[in-house]
């Protein structure tokens, strides 16, 4: 498989924009094979024009289905657009009878025919009953296994899919509302992990009564008690009490799936088993596993010592209260970089081999392995939440290039790679907040 090509641009105009983005992938296109598959992630400061710019780009590339989503910040290579305009665009060439573009026009369900292995997934975050959709569009794929996110914009809230305009009968093209994406079939290689951003504050504790989205105890315990007691608060103080409690969150996960996907069944938030495929993740004891969601506490019920959070509780669910960490969010980043990385060495390598490439750096691992039959990256998508881009890392681009070092390239350039910072992100069955989803592709070296 040829690799992927991506372009990106901020200008004030879109066709400025599109003008070098078209320009940077003519350079690219020099001997390759048409596109078949495009990705357009631009700023909800174009978003005005994105009729107009999906118009072109299926002009200019009539053999390529698209799909995409406008953010608040975009991303490709080692480069963040965030609250600028930007532009960001990958193509790639895979065989035409391994993806179906869907969207509520075209819902993948009626693609009779098609295996869906797994799929990326955009969607409206004002699409009512969203949660309960990803879940159930999770199960119409074969691994269970959705990545993607939410768009996010504070103009016009899009996503895009469209068939190719060659197609005998083109469908797609720019919507409002629902889910839309890319489903793929087996034969398309991909590599899927979710970075957690929050550190947990205290012991996770099983909800033991709640009535919608109230908690009113954990372990047989009052929650607010549990609450302020992990964030060392005094409720009699309340001018250092409100500040301390608009920065809490909590880690919500669901007891019984992790065993399903490689946790112990005991403790489901805080995993420690080694990843079983490309979609199953390690993490290390103390932080937050696959399986955890983060959501914002939005009250306190101090006559009930309950607690109100962002979401729908169930006896049984653990909880554990939580923190943004930009330490933690670095080292998880990192993590599920090496993580990927490991997916793509052979089964078996000389022991002088493996030995070599576990202290070498990125880049040089990856070549060792590709030396021995292992696996090369194409391409790659990330989608992180509108919370950590920008300043969040403590510069510029700061998570991009994190991400980029992470990855590294088998002759020391990283993959193609393009994204958007959004209002919520997918992962598996989830929906995630303050996260970030690393999706790549691959073929052997």
């Amino acid at each position: 498989m040829q690799p992927f090509v991506h372009a990106h641009a901020s200008a004030a105009d879109w066709r400025s924009a599109l003008a070098q983005v078209l320009t940077q992938l003519d350079q690219q296109h020099v001997e390759r094979d048409a596109p078949t598959l495009g990705w357009c992630y631009l700023s909800d400061h174009h978003a005005g024009a994105a009729d107009l710019l999906l118009a072109e780009l299926r002009a200019r590339y009539p053999g390529a289905a698209w799909v995409g989503a406008v953010g608040v910040g975009v991303c490709a290579g080692a480069v963040e657009y965030f609250d600028e305009p930007g532009l960001a665009v990958m193509l790639a060439n895979l065989p035409r009878e391994q993806f179906r573009v869907f969207s509520g026009q075209r819902p993948l369900a009626g693609q009779g025919g098609f295996k869906a292995y797994t799929a990326l997934v955009h969607a409206d975050p004002a699409t009512p009953e969203l949660a309960e959709l990803i879940g159930e569009l999770s199960e119409r794929v074969s691994s269970g296994y959705l990545f993607g996110g939410l768009a996010s914009s504070r103009r016009r809230t899009l996503t895009i899919a469209a068939d190719a305009s060659g197609a005998p009968a083109p469908t797609g093209g720019v919507f409002e509302g629902g889910l839309s994406g890319v489903a793929f079939a087996r034969e398309v290689a991909i590599v899927s992990r979710v970075t957690q951003g929050c550190l947990p504050v205290g012991p996770v504790r099983r909800i033991t009564e709640a009535e919608r989205n109230v908690v009113y105890a954990l372990d047989g315990e009052p929650a607010l008690d549990c609450l302020l007691r992990d964030l060392q608060i005094d409720e009699h103080d309340p001018r250092g009490t409100l500040p301390r409690l608009r920065g809490a969150l909590v880690g919500l996960s669901d007891h019984e799936e992790a065993a399903e996907f490689g946790a112990p069944a005991l403790n489901a938030a805080f995993a420690t088993v080694a990843p079983s495929s490309e979609f199953v993740p390690s993490t290390r004891r103390g932080s937050f596993g696959t399986e955890t969601r983060v959501r914002h506490l939005i009250g306190i019920d101090p006559q009930r010592r309950g607690i109100a959070i962002a979401d729908v509780a169930e006896m049984g669910q653990e909880l554990a209260f939580c923190r943004r960490d930009t330490d933690a969010a670095r080292r998880d980043l990192m993590r599920i970089g090496a993580e990927i990385r490991s997916t793509l060495e052979p089964d078996e390598l000389p022991l002088a081999a493996l030995a070599a490439t576990r202290s070498a750096r990125p880049a040089s691992a990856a070549t060792l392995a590709a030396s021995h039959g292992g696996k090369r990256i194409v391409g790659a998508l990330y989608v992180s939440c509108s919370g950590r881009g920008g300043p969040h890392f403590g510069a510029p681009s700061a998570e991009l290039q994190l991400v980029r070092h992470a990855l590294g390239g088998s002759d020391g350039t990283p993959p193609p790679l393009v994204g958007f910072f959004a209002a919520g992100e997918i992962g598996h069955r989830h929906l995630y907040g303050y996260t970030g989803v690393l999706t790549v592709f691959t073929a052997p070296a």
